[in-house]
């Protein structure tokens, strides 16, 4: 099932970058169809972007199986085994919102976009955890909620990804947009 819930995850990656890539669009006010910009990065970016989007989900379940079974599973981790299940989260929460606004918008080869991601975040540590606790808010306060946030579910899934998006990106976008000139560079098309 595990295996399967992966494969299924293919297209995760392309169309997170999509997304990201449409709200900066939106936030730069530039002009065009949200659904044709959405169609076109995705099929760009989804070769680059899937492995990463692959990669990201396994990482993902393997935090919400680690994350379950510490809050109702019963097993003591003890204070190190807590520090241990978090900080992957967190590091990972970091960084991979830069990865892939990266895929989305810079032309560079995987392991340069990782690299990049990596050191941006980490010199922008407080601008990045901002972003990692903005962009996530929305799945806490649906998961803290359960079961009663089903009945809001279509409305998560509809909304809660491009919200979540945006508020990450106001807080990831200007060190990226600093360092790679993006913004200059797409009004100068």
């Amino acid at each position: 099932m595990f295996l399967l819930s992966l494969a299924a995850a293919f297209p995760a990656g392309g169309a997170y970058s999509a997304l990201l890539f449409c709200v900066a669009k939106m936030l730069r006010d530039a002009p065009g169809y949200i659904w044709f910009d959405f169609k076109r990065k995705f099929k760009e970016n989804v070769k680059q972007a899937a492995p990463l989007g692959i990669i990201y989900a396994a990482f993902v379940y393997t935090e919400i199986f680690l994350l379950g079974s510490l809050l109702y599973g019963g097993a003591d981790f003890g204070a190190g085994g807590v520090v241990l299940v978090l900080a992957p989260g967190i590091v990972s929460g970091i960084v991979a919102p830069y990865i892939f606004l990266m895929v989305a918008h810079i032309d560079l080869k995987t392991s340069q976009i990782i690299k990049n991601s990596v050191l941006i975040s980490f010199s922008n540590l407080i601008r990045s955890f901002a972003g990692m606790l903005a962009g996530g808010a929305i799945w806490v306060v649906f998961f803290l909620f359960l079961p009663v946030s089903l009945v809001f579910a279509p409305v998560f899934f509809i909304f809660g990804f491009s919200l979540s998006g945006l508020l990450c990106l106001m807080w990831i976008w200007p060190p990226v947009n600093e360092r790679f000139s993006i913004e200059k560079t797409l009004n100068d098309l």
